[in-house]
């Protein structure tokens, strides 16, 4: 558990911020210049807070009122950044190798080096050094280097904002499996939708150094009125579902949720595993009946829940399917001609789904 309960302040930035989370892998969500980073930093100890608490489970980081401040080198917390700072004239092996030695852990409380090498993909980079790697290579030697320091949390410093867009899918994969093969509770700092919805389980949505709200991924990324906040271009939705099918003719996979099922591009899943579908509110259209004799294959019956009407050609709407809450983004005329409003059953139509399996990669 992680419990951060602080005060700070950075010139003429001011942070005060207050949250608890129990999850896996939380997402510390918003723009730049929110206090993302400077979040991390009290918890890795890298800056101090002037006032407040910092907790990992039962240790006590930083308490300003009882006088406790455990030292960074001392807090087994490992801190990941943008660009990776590995040590130029290291070989990979050696990198990786460094924090173990830094921190002096006895062998028998050491994470097994080859099982981090082989869930990272390192062991033919071994020999190389930082520059004559990718920069995905060097971030997955950034990871690999923290969590052989043998850490009670990663923290993870916008790990993919460097990379290409296939960079970032690669990472992504491998990060995902860390979260999985060794349960080291996770912060994820970011301001990609698409990396919180396939990383994360709970984020904290954060403005201006205080925090908005926080809670599960999916109910905070379905609220309209946090939409100015998280971002109304890249607005969606994540739905929980899990894998009922695959149609190797077509090469699709048939996920199921409690509000009917999606069918997507397949994925290299088994039957019964969990899976996480994101689907963007631009790509989500509406009608009032069943449409016939159409290409796309997603449609889901609903009802609108909420409406949200702003100046300008676009509407947002909350639209319950099933347990989910699923937004969707059409023009203001489309709104008046279909004379939407709260509690109206519709159909939706989605055009293109992006679609995370736990552990496993797209296929």
């Amino acid at each position: 558990m992680l419990s951060v309960d602080i005060k700070q302040r950075l010139g003429a930035f001011s942070l005060d911020v207050q949250f608890v989370s129990k999850a896996k892998v939380i997402a510390l969500f918003g723009r730049s210049g929110s206090g993302k980073t400077s979040i991390v930093n009290a918890i890795a100890g890298v800056s101090r807070p002037t006032a407040g608490a910092i907790r990992i489970d039962d240790t006590v980081l930083f308490d300003q009122t009882r006088g406790i401040w455990v030292p960074p080198e001392k807090r087994r917390v490992g801190y990941v950044f943008q660009d990776g700072l590995l040590f130029p004239h290291m070989t990979v092996a050696k990198n990786l190798t460094y924090g173990q030695a830094a921190v002096g852990i006895e062998g028998t409380e050491r994470i097994d080096a080859d099982k981090v090498i082989a869930v990272l993909g390192l062991r033919d980079l071994l020999s190389r050094h930082p520059a004559n790697l990718s920069g995905g290579e060097r971030q997955r030697v950034a990871i690999g280097r923290a969590l052989l320091a043998n850490p009670r949390m990663l923290l993870l410093d916008e790990p993919l904002a460097s990379l290409d867009d296939q960079r970032k899918r690669d990472v992504m994969q491998y990060i995902e499996r860390l979260r999985d093969e060794f349960g080291i509770p996770m912060v994820l700092v970011s301001h990609s939708h698409d990396e919180v919805a396939r990383l994360a389980e709970e984020m904290v949505l954060i403005s201006d150094g205080r925090v908005i709200q926080t809670g599960a991924v999916e109910d905070i990324m379905s609220r309209l009125d946090l939409s100015p906040l998280t971002g109304r271009f890249e607005a969606g939705s994540v739905i929980r579902a899990t894998v009922a099918a695959h149609d190797d003719q077509y090469a699709l996979t048939t996920l199921a949720f409690t509000g009917g099922t999606l069918l997507v591009p397949k994925i290299d899943a088994a039957v019964g595993d969990v899976a996480t579908a994101r689907i963007r509110a631009r790509d989500v259209s509406v009608a009032l009946t069943a449409p016939t004799d159409i290409s796309i294959n997603n449609v889901l019956h609903g009802v609108v829940r909420d409406i949200r009407r702003e100046t300008g050609p676009i509407v947002d709407l909350q639209v319950q399917v099933g347990d989910a809450l699923i937004l969707a983004r059409i023009t203001r005329l489309s709104a008046d001609k279909l004379a939407l409003r709260a509690e109206l059953p519709v159909y939706l139509l989605l055009k293109t789904i992006s679609l995370d399996k736990k552990s496993l990669a797209f296929a």
